[in-house]
C-alpha cells in the first residue's frame, strides 16, 4: 500500500505552527522545526513492512497549502496519516474534508492528544476514517496497515473507525509494545535534514532528536496535573540503554550527527542513566557528540551530574513550572521551590547547562504569585545557576486533569470548546486578579530576563569559541522571537 505521513502546512499571522513532536502546541515567530519521532518509526516500520511511503510534512518544508494538497493529490496514497493537537483540530477537520475531495478513494487517519482524549468528537465532526488512540501509534499503524492490506486478521485496541457509517473502535488502548523491539529510524525516508538546523536545542549541527522512553517516569498519583500525557499515556517504558547508544552511534557514523536530543518526557535515571552514560564514555562517543534531555529536579545526585557531563551530556531540561509552593503542590509536581534553587547550581559547577520552564496564568494565583515565578526566574538566571529558560502560559489540554478541574470549576474565560484559543496567544482560564493582557505582560518579561546586564554578563564569560558567540547570537534571536510571540496581538 501506499500510504503518506504528513503535515498539512497551516498559514496564520501567529506564526509558524509548532505541532510535531511537541506537548504544548504554541505558533513561534521564529521557525523551530521539532523531529517528530513516532511518526518517524511508524514511516520506518511501514517501509521495512514493504509498504511505499512517503514523508510530507508541509509545515517544515514551507509550502503553502494549495501545493500541499496538489502534491499530494499527485502522489495519491491509499493512507494518509495526520499528527494534530487541540489548538489546530478544527483546522485539520476540515482539511479531512477538502482530501475526500481531492482524494475520495484514499483513507484518512488521525493520530495524536487531542484524538486520544477525545475520540467520537473527531468522528462525528469530520470525514477521518479512523483515529489511533494512544502513544504506541507507531505500532498501530503498522497493525492498522497491514490489516487494511490483508496481513493481519485483526485490529489492535485502540483504533476507531466507521463501518456501514456506524462509529465503532477495538476498546481501550494498551501500551504493551516493548520499544526494543522499535527499528532504527530510517532518516533519509523521513527527510532528517528538515530538522537537523533550525532547533534553539542544538549548540552545534547537524542535531537529531531520539527518544528512549514513553513518556515520564513521574507517575506518583497520576503525575503532573497540567500535563495530559501521565494521563492519556499511563505505562512508562524505556529501550534498553544499549539500544539508544547503538542508535547514537548509527547517527555519528552514518549521518555525521553531532548533537542529540532526547525527548523523553523525562529522561530515565537511576541505574539506567548511569548505565547509558558509561556506554557513551567507553564508546568514544563523549567526545563526537553533545547530548541533551528532559529532566527532573530531585531525580540526580552530584555525581550523577558529574558522570553525565563527562559523557557529554549538555543541555537538561527541567520544569520548574511556579515559584510558589502552593502551586506545586497542586499540579502534584511533587518538588519543593527551595530544593529546585537549591539543586540548579550542581548541575550548573559540574559544567552542565540548564534550562528552565515556568509558567504564568494559573486559575489560583494572583499577581504577586505570578510576580514570585518571575522573581525565581530572574534569581536563577542572573545567578547563572540556570542558563537559558522558556516561558509559557499554562493550558490545560483535553484529557489533562487540570482541563477536568477548569470544566468542573467554571474556570473558562472563554468556551472550552474553541479549541483554536489554546494556542498560548491568550490565556483560557480566568485569573484572581488579573486581565489577560497582564497575564501575557508577565510572560514577555520573564522572556526578558535575557536581556538584563546581569545576564548578559554571565553569558559573555562563558563564550570559549566562535561557536559560542554564534550560538549566543542564534539565542539571542530566538529571544527576540519569544517576546513577540507573547507580545500583545494586534
Amino acid at each position: 500500500m501506499k500510504l503518506a505521513i504528513s503535515y498539512p502546512p497551516i498559514r496564520s499571522e501567529k506564526g509558524v505552527p509548532l505541532l510535531s513532536q511537541n506537548r504544548q502546541f504554541q505558533y513561534f515567530k521564529s521557525p523551530t522545526y521539532i523531529y517528530p519521532v513516532v511518526p518517524a518509526y511508524a514511516a520506518t516500520m511501514l517501509a521495512n513492512a514493504g509498504h511505499d511511503v512517503v514523508w510530507n510534512d508541509g509545515i517544515a518544508e514551507e509550502k503553502v497549502y494549495s501545493q500541499w494538497i496538489a502534491e499530494l493529490a499527485h502522489i495519491a496514497p491509499d493512507i494518509i496519516i495526520i499528527e494534530t493537537k487541540t489548538p489546530v483540530i478544527k483546522k485539520h477537520w476540515a482539511i479531512i474534508n477538502d482530501l475526500k475531495l481531492s482524494l475520495p478513494s484514499a483513507k484518512v487517519v488521525l493520530v495524536g492528544d487531542h484524538v486520544t482524549a477525545l475520540p467520537l468528537e473527531s468522528m462525528e465532526q469530520s470525514k477521518v476514517d479512523f483515529i489511533l488512540t494512544g502513544g504506541d501509534y507507531d505500532f498501530l499503524t503498522l497493525n492498522l496497515v497491514d490489516f487494511l492490506s490483508g496481513k493481519k486478521d485483526k485490529l489492535e485496541p485502540g483504533i476507531w473507525f466507521r463501518e456501514n457509517d456506524i462509529i465503532k473502535n477495538t476498546g481501550a488502548f494498551t501500551l504493551a509494545h516493548n520499544l526494543d523491539d522499535l527499528p532504527f529510524i530510517n532518516r533519509e525516508l523521513t527527510k532528517w535534514q528538515l530538522y537537523n538546523n533550525r532547533n534553539g536545542n542544538f549548540k552545534v549541527v547537524p542535531g537529531a532528536y531520539t527518544m528512549a522512553g514513553r513518556d515520564c517516569w513521574w507517575r506518583k498519583d497520576g503525575g503532573c496535573t497540567f500535563c495530559s500525557w501521565p494521563t492519556l499515556y499511563p505505562t512508562f517504558r524505556a529501550m534498553k540503554p544499549e539500544k539508544l547508544a547503538d542508535e547514537i552511534g548509527l547517527l555519528i557514523e552514518r549521518y555525521g550527527v553531532r548533537t542529540v536530543f532526547d525527548d523523553t518526557g523525562c529522561f530515565p535515571a537511576g541505574q539506567w542513566l548511569r548505565h547509558f552514560a558509561n556506554l557513551l564514555i567507553n564508546r568514544g562517543y563523549n567526545k563526537k557528540i553533545q547530548f541533551s534531555c528532559n529532566m527532573r529536579f530531585g531525580a540526580l545526585s552530584r555525581e550523577d551530574y558529574l558522570l553525565m557531563k563527562k559523557a557529554g551530556f549538555r543541555l537538561l531540561l527541567y520544569g520548574v513550572e511556579s515559584g510558589n509552593q502552593t502551586t506545586l503542590d497542586r499540579l502534584n509536581k511533587g518538588t519543593v521551590i527551595k530544593n529546585i534553587i537549591d539543586e540548579c547550581r550542581i548541575p550548573q559547577k559540574a559544567g552542565l547547562e540548564p534550562h528552565i520552564t515556568l509558567m504564568v496564568g494559573y486559575p489560583w494565583e494572583t499577581y504577586q504569585d505570578a510576580q514570585n515565578t518571575l522573581n525565581v526566574a530572574k534569581k536563577l538566571m542572573q545567578k547563572g545557576w540556570a542558563v537559558t529558560l522558556q516561558s509559557t502560559v499554562v493550558i490545560p489540554y483535553p484529557g489533562s486533569k487540570l482541563y477536568t478541574e477548569a470544566l468542573k470549576n467554571d474556570w473558562f474565560r472563554i468556551d472550552p470548546k474553541d479549541y483554536e484559543r489554546f494556542d498560548m496567544k491568550e490565556p483560557v482560564m480566568k485569573t484572581p486578579d488579573m486581565t489577560p493582557e497582564e497575564v501575557m505582560m508577565l510572560c514577555d518579561e520573564i522572556y526578558k530576563v535575557f536581556l538584563t546586564p546581569q545576564y548578559m554578563l554571565k553569558q559573555l564569560v562563558r563564550i570559549r569559541s566562535v561557536r559560542d558567540f554564534k550560538y549566543s547570537l542564534k539565542g539571542l534571536a530566538k529571544v527576540m522571537g519569544h517576546v513577540k510571540d507573547f507580545g500583545k496581538n494586534k
